[in-house]
Formats: structure tokens, C-alpha cells, sequence
């Protein structure tokens, strides 16, 4: 734009000033043109080198990763996806097929139930047997099981496939972090758990938002809502399946010796087994009763997000999956700037900051009446409360012996789901009894509540924990392998 104003200012000057002056206009304009010019190229070219810089980094981040890990992002991508449209779409596919809300209550807790189930003895294979095996079958069956959710519309099939997916969804759960943990040093483990956990939140952007757009295009183009809603989801189905695949090449690593904690006492070692074993089991149970209050709130709100705006607000597939990407992408940022956080005030004061940052907008979520005001409040807490995961999940890898993590990540996840089982019909009484408004208020206020002991508790518990590291004895129990 700048050189063609320069080239119309040079015409006028051709056509009203004598030779001397349009040549000396000339030589002028056409320098501040080529100035112009240059400048805009130099701009272009430092966005396209920055560009390039950020791929640079990326792929070297890449390729400083095993092979191991790179196949279980892989198939993890893949697997989320399909979660992801799950998790957005279901619960409105049951309300399109004409059962109350209720109903969405009751299959939210079938499945929560059967997973808090499986987990226990998923963490104790685990630390046991192979993570590749219990990987692949989670997959596969997980994958199947949401085919078949997609096609079925009695109730009794509905409960079925639901608790079997609540079953197999178990197998990821459990074993991912213990998998990453064995596939990696104490030092990459906050960052790897860092990219874990974005890994998993940006496939289920692409599956939430993706498939929400992609229900909204095929009612469009003449489909009933039940059927495009029915091939969203069986898309979705396909897509874990297809996780399977990248975890068949999986290099299964040989057995690794246990720490000192988990061998039985010898000539050389008369007591650490039992000193050891309670310091675990102690952590495990203060880990164990955090997560259990932060399920009991996270089972109010979470699950019902998504009919959250569409009752309030009345709007679209579209929006409500776009809007739970957002909250997604944000979170993934908060994610990546967790280990900064943790790295200058501690670990546990970076969950305890990160989760009662999320407090007011949690509140201003539950009461605002304004859809503007809606989204922005959901997506800070969004962000900022899930924003903690990954530092949790390396506080435990760090405090547990490698001989309990998997029944250590077990149980936390056990008690979270259990919160979840519990507050299902709990969630669906209020709704039903207090109507869309003053309902969700109520929840929202409960979840509130809830997170705020779970955070206190959790700090005091792990204070106290890092009081006791003082002494010699556990400082030598907590040192880097």
C-alpha cells in the first residue's frame, strides 16, 4: 500500500513539475519506497525466523524423547480424540434420545463406579506385569465399547456399555504416569508430565471441538440430530481403536530392579523395608483423601459442563464444543508454565496457588446470568485448576518408591472417580429440585467449598511431610535415585 501511494504521489509530480524537480522526486520517493519495503520484508522475515525457531525447538524437544514415549504420545493423541468427543457429545446424544436428566446422572455414576473399581487392581498389574500389554487392551476395548455407546439407545444397553467403558478407560488412566515415569529420568519427569497432560488436553480439543463442529455440519446437510450425534461418536469409537496400533511397536524394556525399599531385608539392609513401606503408604493415604474431596467437588460441575450452557444459555453444539476448547487451550498454556511456577515457590504451594486462583471464577461461573461473563470465569478456572495436574502427578512419582507407584496413581484415582460416582445423582437431585438457575448456583457454590478444604489439607499435609524431610534419615529416603 505504502509503495503504491508513493508511485501515484510520483505520477502527479511527472505531470506538474519541471524535469529537474520530478527527477529529484523520483530518486527521492523511490528510496523512501525501497526504505518502505525493506522494512515490511524485515518484519515478514523475523515472524517467518521466529516461526521457524518455535518448529526448530519443538522437533528438538521431540527428538530428545525416547522412542517409547514418542509411540505412547502417539497413541495417546489418537485415544484422546475420541475421549474428546465423548466427553462433549454423550450426555446430549442420551438427552436427544428423550430420557430425563436424570438418566445422564445415573450412567455418569455406573461408569465412574466401574472405573473406581478397576483401578486398585489395575495399579497392583501394574507394578507387576507389563504396561505395554495393560496399554493395548485399555485401547482396544476403551475404543470398542465407545462404538458400540454410539449405536445403543435402550437403557439397560446403555448402563451395560457404560460401565464397560468405565472399565477399560481405567487401563490409560492408571498407567500412563507409571509408564512415563519408567520410560524417563527424575529430571525430565515434571517437564514430560507437563507435556503429557497438554498432549492430553490438546486431542481433546481437537475432539471436542471437532466434533462438535462436525455434528452442527451434518444436521445441516439433512441428518437428524440422533444420527449425526450417533456418527460423531462412533468416529470417535474408530479413533481410540486406532491407538492400539502405535502401541504394538512399543519396545518392551526389561524388568527394572526395584529400589532398596522393595527388597526383602538382607545382611546388608536390616530395617529400611518397614521404615520405607510406611513412608509410602502414609503418602499414599494423604494423596488418597486429597483427591477423594477434590472429586466429591469436581463430580458436581465437570460432568455437566457442557448442558450447563446449553440450559442456561440456550446455544449451539458448535459453541459449546469451541467453548470447551478454549478452556482446553488455556489450560494446556497454564500447564506449560506450572514447572516455573514450581520450580521458585515449591511444588505443593504452586498446586495450593493454582487451585485457589480458580475459586472466584468458579463462584462468578455458577452465578452470572451473562453468557459473556459465563465464558470468560469458566475458562480462568479452567485453566488454573486443572493447571496443577502435572505437578501433583510428579509430587507422587517423587514421593513413592518406584515398587508402589502404580497402586499409588491407583488409588488417587480410585478416590477422585469415587467423588465423581457420589455426586452424580446428587447433581441431578439439585437440578431437578432447584430448576437451571439456582441449581447450578448451588453446585457451583458446593464445588467451591469442597476444592477450598482440598487445597488446605493438602498443603498442611505436605508441609508437615517437608518438615519431617529435615532429618537426615528421610533426606537420604527422598534423594535422587
Amino acid at each position: 500500500m505504502v509503495i503504491s501511494i508513493l508511485q501515484i504521489t510520483s505520477f502527479v509530480l511527472m505531470s506538474q513539475a519541471s524535469d529537474l524537480a520530478y527527477a529529484i522526486c523520483k530518486v527521492f520517493l523511490s528510496t523512501l519506497g525501497a526504505a518502505c519495503y525493506s522494512r515490511e520484508a524485515n518484519a515478514s522475515g523475523r515472524r517467518i525466523n521466529q516461526t521457524m525457531r518455535l518448529l526448530h525447538q519443538v522437533s528438538s524437544e521431540w527428538n530428545r524423547l525416547n522412542r517409547n514415549i514418542r509411540l505412547f504420545f502417539l497413541a495417546n493423541l489418537l485415544y484422546q480424540i475420541g475421549t474428546g468427543m465423548f466427553s462433549v457429545l454423550y450426555n446430549l446424544y442420551v438427552q436427544t434420545l428423550g430420557y430425563p436428566d436424570t438418566m445422564n446422572g445415573t450412567l455418569v455414576s455406573v461408569q465412574s463406579f466401574a472405573t473406581a473399581l478397576i483401578f486398585i487392581p489395575i495399579g497392583l498389574l501394574g507394578d507387576r506385569t507389563s504396561h505395554k500389554l495393560l496399554l493395548m487392551t485399555g485401547a482396544l476395548f476403551t475404543g470398542l465399547s465407545f462404538m458400540g455407546r454410539s449405536l445403543a439407545s435402550g437403557e439397560s444397553a446403555l448402563i451395560v456399555l457404560s460401565a464397560a467403558a468405565g472399565l477399560f478407560a481405567a487401563f490409560f488412566q492408571v498407567i500412563a504416569v507409571p509408564f512415563l515415569a519408567g520410560n524417563s529420568d527424575k529430571k525430565q519427569r515434571l517437564k514430560l508430565f507437563s507435556y503429557h497432560f497438554s498432549l492430553v488436553l490438546a486431542a481433546q480439543v481437537i475432539g471436542s471441538s471437532g466434533g462438535g463442529y462436525l455434528a452442527d455440519v451434518l444436521q445441516s446437510a439433512g441428518w437428524s440430530k440422533i444420527q449425526s450425534l450417533q456418527a460423531v461418536l462412533f468416529t470417535g469409537g474408530a479413533a481410540s481403536v486406532l491407538a492400539f496400533v502405535p502401541l504394538l511397536l512399543v519396545r518392551q524394556k526389561p524388568a527394572v530392579q526395584k529400589d532398596a525399599s522393595a527388597a526383602p531385608p538382607g545382611p546388608a539392609q536390616s530395617h529400611p523395608l518397614p521404615s520405607s513401606a510406611r513412608e509410602d503408604w502414609s503418602a499414599i493415604a494423604k494423596f488418597t483423601l486429597a483427591q477423594l474431596i477434590v472429586g466429591l467437588g469436581s463430580g458436581l460441575v465437570v460432568p455437566y459442563l457442557n448442558l450447563y450452557f446449553t440450559n442456561r444459555f440456550a446455544v449451539s453444539l458448535t459453541a459449546v464444543g469451541i467453548l470447551i476448547s478454549l478452556g482446553q487451550v488455556m489450560t494446556i498454556v497454564s500447564m506449560l508454565i506450572g514447572p516455573s511456577l514450581a520450580s521458585r515457590v515449591g511444588p505443593v504451594k504452586a498446586v495450593v496457588l493454582f487451585q485457589m486462583m480458580s475459586l472466584p471464577f468458579l463462584l462468578l461461573t455458577g452465578f452470572t446470568n451473562l453468557f459473556a461473563v459465563a465464558c470468560f470465569s469458566f475458562l480462568f478456572r479452567q485453566a488454573l485448576m486443572n493447571a496443577a495436574n502435572p505437578i501433583q502427578s510428579s509430587i507422587t512419582v517423587d514421593r513413592v518408591s518406584d515398587a508402589r507407584r502404580g497402586i499409588a496413581n491407583s488409588m488417587t484415582q480410585t478416590a477422585f472417580m469415587l467423588g465423581w460416582a457420589t455426586m452424580g445423582p446428587v447433581q441431578s437431585h439439585l437440578l431437578t429440585a432447584y430448576g437451571t438457575y439456582w441449581g447450578y448456583a448451588l453446585t457451583f457454590s458446593m464445588t467451591g467449598i469442597l476444592y477450598i478444604s482440598a487445597s488446605a489439607i493438602y498443603y498442611f499435609m505436605f508441609n508437615e511431610r517437608k518438615q519431617k524431610s529435615a532429618s537426615p534419615q528421610a533426606a537420604n529416603q527422598n534423594a535422587p535415585a
